[in-house]
């Protein structure tokens, strides 16, 4: 079904809106996919807060235009769905994990702002843990010499209390 101008520029619109805040996208190429197994990945997609869209190629060349993103226009062949993330890991990894258990979708590209991926640059994305991921290894790590230092502290006074307890049990033995 073709679209007249104003849908076309509403396309274009919702893109840029999209790319605004965007720090990754994914593009992979779809043809012979079912339809339930692409349902199954919009589903994650909308899970992870992936912006997935299906879109003309055309369409996508006009909106990541005078963006970060544009040097991705020259990888734009195919049948292509488009992973948009504001998380950078967000994207490859949701579409890395699903080209892995299909092998009809391949991803074709990537892109940060002003640097492109191959599909291997990709890969190695998405295989990085996540932001939350790391926040929580940096608090662990930050936390674990408080920790450690409570925990001593706390032995002196239950050491104490043992070596009093043994005297105790030593005085009714005898």
């Amino acid at each position: 079904m073709s679209l007249n101008l104003e849908e076309k520029k509403a396309v274009v619109a919702e893109v840029n809106a999209q790319l605004a805040n965007a720090q990754t996208i994914v593009m992979a190429e779809y043809r012979g996919m079912e339809v339930g197994d692409m349902t199954k990945l919009r589903a994650k997609a909308r899970e992870a807060g992936i912006y997935l869209r299906v879109l003309k190629n055309t369409l996508v060349r006009r909106a990541v235009a005078e963006t970060p993103f544009a040097g991705l226009a020259d990888q734009m062949v195919g049948p292509l769905a488009y992973g948009i993330s504001s998380d950078p890991v967000a994207a490859a990894k949701v579409l890395h994990e699903f080209a892995k258990s299909n092998d009809k979708f391949v991803i074709k590209a990537g892109a940060m702002a002003n640097f492109v991926m191959s599909p291997k640059d990709v890969a190695n994305l998405a295989t990085m843990p996540s932001r939350d991921e790391l926040l929580s290894k940096l608090m662990g790590t930050m936390q674990a010499p408080i920790a450690t230092f409570v925990r001593t502290l706390n032995e002196v006074p239950t050491k104490f209390v043992r070596g009093l307890a043994a005297v105790r049990d030593a005085k009714q033995a005898a």
